[in-house]
């Protein structure tokens, strides 16, 4: 999130009169409801609303100035209604607050003086009827659940439990809307969104970059050298990859296909296999008798050339 005094408009030694005005009159200019269908005054909106949150707080707004809390608030202890879960079924995953609001109660009071009474809306003279606010959340979500997608059961901070189907091939940093899990709306209107950001685990041995999947495989001397069908891991389930006769750790080879799906092209990433040969974690004296004895072993140099750059 960019700096709040920056969304706001404001310098850091405004006083609390100061970032109430800045915050009603943008809020004001981007509320999805008078903007409705526009989804960059939805999330210019979000983002007042995260800044006004944390600068209309006094712990926060100091916390903040004192570098103990980044734009977002995230490393605030938890508290109110918007505190740390672990969701079930995620392995331990943190659902988190990231920069949602903890409580609207002065909220309401703000957006009754900015909407209320205002003919033309909602029926000529009737007060202004706002929909629910948005919320935000950041999920952290196990590497193969973001590749493979999956219904996932989490707790909401209220205690409200929830499945959310987690598409194949999200990506971290991607966002899922959840209609109408937000704030609750006045006078009968519908709740707003809850926004979740997705923040994809690393996994033990498999590396995303962009669609593409990246894994090192460790593999014998032999089939190294005499080369043979080997079973390597992907985020599908496991396939078998062959391997040339002579390959040096370092070889990359190719599995088209194999990697993240593109939810925007429908198209898949590859899984690129770099080997790395591995010798036994015990001695084999077999194995060091013949190299003992193997005479071409000795006939070329693996480090020639590197002297000239000493």
């Amino acid at each position: 999130m960019t700096d709040p005094y920056t969304v706001l408009g404001v310098p850091r030694t405004a006083s609390e009169d100061d970032i109430r005005k800045a915050f009603r009159k943008l809020a004001k200019k981007h509320h999805p409801d008078l903007n409705p269908g526009d989804k960059a005054a939805e999330a210019k909106f979000k983002e007042i609303a995260q800044a006004n949150d944390l600068l209309s707080d006094p712990d926060k707004r100091r916390r903040f100035d004192a570098g103990e809390i980044d734009a977002s608030g995230q490393e605030m202890p938890p508290r109110g209604f918007y505190r740390d879960q672990t969701g079930p079924g995620f392995g331990g995953g943190k659902y988190e607050r990231a920069g949602a609001h903890e409580s609207f109660v002065d909220m309401g009071g703000i957006f009754s003086e900015m909407f209320g009474e205002r003919r033309g809306f909602s029926g000529g003279g009737a007060g202004f009827d706002m929909g629910g606010m948005p919320v935000t959340y950041s999920l952290r979500v196990p590497f193969l659940v973001a590749a493979r997608g999956g219904k996932q059961r989490v707790t909401l901070p209220d205690g409200k439990t929830l499945d959310i189907d987690v598409p194949e091939g999200m990506g971290d940093g991607q966002t899922l809307r959840l209609k109408g899990q937000g704030m609750p709306g006045t006078q009968g209107r519908p709740a707003g969104d809850a926004y979740v950001e997705i923040h994809v685990e690393p996994h033990a041995f498999f590396e995303a970059r962009d669609n593409d999947i990246h894994v090192e495989l460790p593999v014998t001397v032999t089939e190294a050298a005499l080369g043979g069908k080997v079973r390597v891991p992907t985020v599908g389930g496991p396939v078998m990859l062959n391997v040339p006769a002579g390959s040096n750790t370092g070889a990359s080879l190719r599995l088209k296909g194999r990697g993240l799906l593109d939810r925007k092209s429908g198209q898949r990433g590859d899984q690129y296999v770099k080997l790395k040969v591995v010798l036994p974690e015990q001695p084999d004296d077999k194995l060091k008798e013949f190299l003992e004895g193997w005479e071409a072993g000795r006939a070329y140099d693996p480090r020639k050339g590197m002297e000239q750059f000493t």
